[in-house]
């Protein structure tokens, strides 16, 4: 009987110590599986979860981003110690405001947008504002439809992804001048869109994504006929020859990628919708980008850092994250059949006992009563002696039965 108890309170006391140690993964697991279908809430469980088991992480990757020298990623995970109440050491905080100072400096700016106007190539705000005024004056569309059409004209390899976009960004330049700006964060995005494919920043999903969607984009017998005499210097017969190749109809999609890496560019930074576009496998991964970018706004680098794609949709790890939740309910569950066995056998125990002292009290009820009535026959037969007094011989049998 004891050593049964003795088992079950030894499985009560293993089952609370799981629970207690697997208690803060399954909390976090379960807060990360509940937000899966947010992106919002999906970074603010990580987040959690990643700062509770180590604390030194934000002041750590401020570190390693001031070293790779870039000021923007450093004070997007400042912004994100800020918004977590994160205390940060004063001399990195320090650091973090001087660097960005200089980055955003007027001669380091302006050396930024000659070099992304010219080469047509953005890493950051500077570089961006040089690329994105080129595609305005239509000139680096004009340069990239000219260079790859040419290129299809002549049966050579042809990026049909840079052609497409290239093609829809003189549809959209028009429209951004016909609404004063009301579709310059479209504008911006493909100019995103088409740097990151330079340079080969896409994801390889997105990649093959929006590669299919722009070849439907440019008719190329019509777009072989309007490269044949187009130059960047007539941007005007240039423009007129690539919209009547231009099919608009078949644009929507990669005009409403762009438009979503022009959000994230807005709110993130330029380097925030590049890194987007890095780790996004499909048009929803840039879309949940989006509206992540839009709650968080220069913590969204920070985020993308350190989750990667994983901060935009939960994949490859809800698994794991499922089996912390199954060993916490085991344990529960192990925890509670331990607690019912121990009450059973308890239960078992002091009716066995109450049983065993119910046996005892009647069986000396019944000897009481057996004496007594001993006693009480005692009485008689000496009574009997007294009033009929007779020979001892003739007693001694008598008594002796009695």
């Amino acid at each position: 009987m004891w050593f049964r108890l003795d088992t079950a309170l030894t499985g009560i006391a293993v089952c609370a110590t799981a629970g207690l140690l697997l208690l803060p993964h399954a909390r976090d697991a379960g807060a990360v599986l509940a937000a899966q279908d947010d992106p919002v809430a999906l970074a603010d469980a990580q987040l959690s979860s990643a700062l509770r088991n180590d604390p030194a992480l934000l002041a750590r990757n401020i570190e390693e981003a001031l070293a790779a020298r870039d000021a923007d990623l450093a004070k997007s995970f400042a912004d994100v110690a800020a918004a977590r109440n994160v205390q940060l050491p004063d001399d990195l905080s320090r650091r973090v405001t001087d660097a960005v100072a200089d980055e955003n400096s007027a001669s380091h700016f302006a050396s930024r947008f000659a070099t992304g106007f010219v080469t047509g190539n953005a890493d950051d705000v500077g570089s961006l504002s040089g690329t994105v005024a080129g595609d305005l004056f239509v000139f680096g569309d004009i340069r990239d439809v000219v260079r790859e059409g040419k290129h299809l004209a002549m049966g050579e390899d042809t990026d049909h992804l840079i052609l497409g976009l290239a093609a829809a960004g003189l549809a959209v330049t028009a429209a951004t001048y016909v609404s004063v700006g009301g579709v310059a964060p479209v504008r911006a995005g493909l100019t995103l869109v088409k740097d990151a494919r330079k340079v080969g920043r896409i994801g390889e999903g997105l990649t093959a994504w929006a590669a299919r969607s722009a070849r439907g984009v440019v008719d190329g017998p019509m777009l072989r006929a309007a490269v044949a005499d187009a130059s960047v210097l007539r941007p005007g017969q240039t423009i007129t020859a690539v919209k009547a190749a231009f099919r608009t109809e078949k644009a929507g999609g990669i005009v409403r990628l762009a438009g979503d890496v022009g959000r994230v560019g807005e709110k993130a930074g330029t380097r925030g919708a590049l890194d987007t576009l890095r780790i996004a496998q499909s048009p929803k991964d840039v879309t949940r980008a989006a509206r992540l970018a839009t709650a968080k706004g220069g913590q969204t680098r920070a985020i993308m850092k350190m989750f990667g794609r994983g901060a935009l949709v939960l994949a490859a790890g809800a698994f794991n994250l499922s089996m912390w939740v199954f060993w916490a309910l085991f344990a529960l569950l192990g925890f509670v059949v331990s607690i019912k066995a121990t009450t059973e056998r308890i239960t078992w125990s002091w009716l066995q006992r109450s049983r065993a002292k119910r046996a005892r009290r009647d069986l000396a009820v019944r000897q009481d009563a057996l004496l007594q009535d001993i006693s009480r026959k005692d009485a008689l037969l000496r009574d009997l002696a007294l009033r009929h007094p007779a020979p001892a011989c003739s007693l001694a049998p008598v008594l002796a039965h009695g």
